[in-house]
């Protein structure tokens, strides 16, 4: 999804144009989507006519690059979260600009700023990197071009592409997005629209390019996933010796505290509900955390314990540091 980061170290080939429609998949797809939904034929043979040829990637580093720390000297915490843990200065300024909106959202949705500032940071960094693919030529490459495994998934994306394209009365030809169809500042694939994405600026359409809608539909996303107002995310926890192994780890294990004899949290953590360990492996020892059903909806976004743990700890950089500048962000 960083696409912009990644525009400056690959190479691609010129774009040309493709036509699909003489594919028999296509056709059938083509076919569907005019009974079932009632596209025009004409107008989805004129877009599928001239798909965009594909943008092979080609990277001139392998692996993640880390700027001036040497990425193989470290664990694979420091490895994940090394760049999205710098973008503070930018969250403190995006929540400042974008504060009425963000207070908004906080009261109708109970998702404090901050977490929906560090999801906007790291999905797009704040707005600069939304994606240089057109998502429409993109899918259809992955759909009926892709590995045979994932076509399911990226035709579905397709179609929920042109259903919102008629529901927010856009030209589906005209999206820009990422290399995977995810589309804006929160980078929600076109199947999550219908259910997540709301009209938060009151214009009649519901678009993640638009910074107000963006905002709304994260905080959306995680209410209607569960987030409960008020209670914590995560509190590192102290545990006897460098490495972790006595209990699984990771979002789907959950225990009662009780459980986890020789295991307290490191600061308060004022929450009665199950916990599950969250392991960072870093180079010289493993860092361990609770995590409470506000962790486990952040997942519901990526599912992996270590995107919602870089989101919970960006979210609270980003607070610290807005508070220290501007004082406490007062959402009543």
């Amino acid at each position: 999804m960083r696409l912009y980061i990644v525009a400056t170290i690959i190479a691609s080939t010129p774009l040309g144009a493709v036509d699909y429609t003489e594919k028999r998949e296509v056709q059938s797809f083509i076919k569907m989507m005019n009974h079932r939904y009632g596209f025009k034929l004409d107008t989805l043979n004129r877009w599928f006519s001239s798909v965009r040829a594909n943008s092979y990637i080609r990277r001139l580093r392998q692996g993640l690059y880390c700027g001036a720390t040497p990425c193989n000297m470290l664990g694979s915490w420091e490895r994940y979260s090394y760049n999205h843990l710098r973008r503070v200065g930018g969250g403190v300024y995006f929540m400042r600009k974008f504060r009425s909106t963000l207070r908004r959202a906080s009261k109708k949705y109970g998702v404090p700023p901050e977490y929906i500032t560090a999801i906007i940071g790291i999905e797009s960094n704040y707005g600069s990197s939304r994606g240089n693919y057109y998502v429409f030529d993109r899918l259809t490459h992955l759909a009926f071009d892709g590995e045979s495994k994932r076509a399911k998934f990226y035709r579905d994306q397709l179609k929920a592409l042109l259903r919102l394209s008629v529901r927010e009365n856009v030209n589906p030809k005209d999206i820009k997005g990422s290399s995977s169809g995810a589309i804006g500042l929160a980078q929600f694939i076109p199947s999550t629209y219908k259910h997540f994405a709301v009209d938060f600026n009151g214009d009649g359409k519901r678009q993640m390019n638009n910074v107000v809608d963006a905002i709304g539909s994260i905080a959306n996303y995680f209410r209607k996933h569960g987030w409960r107002r008020g209670q914590p995310v995560a509190v590192r926890v102290k545990y006897e010796g460098l490495r972790f192994d006595r209990f699984p780890t990771g979002y789907n294990h959950r225990y009662y505290r009780g459980e986890l004899e020789g295991i307290t949290p490191r600061e308060e953590f004022n929450y009665h509900g199950k916990v599950c360990l969250i392991k960072l492996e870093r180079r010289n020892y493993d860092e361990l955390w609770y995590g409470a059903k506000n962790f486990y909806v952040i997942t519901r976004y990526n599912h992996s314990s270590y995107y919602a743990m870089v989101v919970h700890q960006l979210a609270q950089r980003i607070k610290r540091a807005y508070e220290k500048r501007y004082g406490e962000f007062n959402i009543h």
